[in-house]
């Protein structure tokens, strides 16, 4: 069975940084496409970033965060991170990690297969 695990998120300063971890089990995901999502209530899953499978793992970010935040991911321990800097109230929402075989169109959220159940980012002003 796959699990997709978050872990990293918390309450922090606007301008602070926090590092977000997904670690996933039950399949290795050396050339699947894993992403980063994020929610707030009443609205739409949105995409954050992703590390394209069948590009290497090359990096895709969200307008809305490029420079301020990095995906990565460790292959031999099946984590996927996300490391976010300059966090701003905006970015404060719930995260997810997702994985997929075989997504065609990286950013909608409904071409992923594997989820997790999220974790929380809070940023104060």
């Amino acid at each position: 069975q796959v699990q997709l695990v978050e872990s990293g998120g918390g309450l922090v300063q606007a301008g602070g940084s926090l590092t977000l971890s997904c670690v996933v089990s039950g399949r290795t995901f050396s050339r699947d496409t894993m992403a980063w999502f994020r929610q707030v209530p009443g609205k739409e899953r949105r995409f954050v970033a992703a590390t394209i499978g069948w590009l290497g793992g090359s990096p895709s970010y969200a307008d809305a965060i490029q420079g301020r935040f990095t995906i990565s991911r460790d292959i031999d321990k099946n984590t996927l991170y996300l490391q976010m800097n300059s966090l701003q109230r905006e970015d404060t929402a719930m995260y997810y990690c997702a994985a997929s075989q075989r997504v065609a169109e990286i950013t909608p959220p409904d071409g992923y297969e594997y989820w997790g159940q999220g974790t929380q980012v809070t940023v104060s002003s």
